[in-house]
């Protein structure tokens, strides 16, 4: 079978509106994918810059896959929360990206977005906090009903990968 090897970091988060940032994050693939090595799904660290207008998490995505064609190309999805003096979490902002079919070394930003609720959803959120979220994250990745959400934009994830592509000509599937 030809094989995808994602070597990288989700290097961290700019252009929130508060700090003391968290990432989860997860990588949705096809039915012809197969997971061969590594984790599908994690969480960065919490990184709360005192200065800067970056978080950073510097947190490791090596994951391996192998696949029989081409449909349903590995997608990373990703929640940014924002923790709290207290320790509640709260959620800023969902985002998506296709992982580069190109092999080589890849510098993206990841743009995320939250959904707005009513003009009184707005109004609790800011004096009790929350607001409001996707019953199933799903809806970050696949853009049947994603289309009727009313979302405000946030901030920017920064990534870096490295894409290893083996054994494609061999097995006749061509990038």
């Amino acid at each position: 079978m030809a094989e995808v090897h994602i070597i990288g970091q989700i290097l961290g988060a700019s252009g929130f509106p508060q700090h003391s940032l968290f990432c989860k994050w997860g990588i949705n693939a096809g039915g012809a994918w197969r997971l061969l090595s590594g984790l599908k799904e994690g969480q960065t660290q919490v990184d709360n810059p005192q200065n800067e207008e970056m978080a950073y998490w510097s947190h490791p995505v090596d994951v391996h896959f192998a696949t029989k064609g081409l449909q349903g190309w590995p997608k990373l999805h990703l929640q940014v929360w924002h923790q709290d003096s207290y320790g509640r979490c709260e959620l800023y902002g969902y985002g998506f990206c296709h992982i580069p079919s190109s092999p080589g070394f890849h510098e993206l930003k990841c743009v995320t977005w939250r959904p707005v609720g009513t003009w009184q959803d707005q109004l609790a959120q800011l004096f009790v906090g929350g607001g409001p979220q996707l019953k199933t994250s799903d809806l970050i990745y696949i853009g049947a009903d994603r289309y009727r959400l009313q979302t405000t934009s946030m901030g920017c994830v920064h990534l870096q990968f490295a894409v290893i592509l083996r054994h494609f000509d061999r097995y006749g599937v061509e990038c």
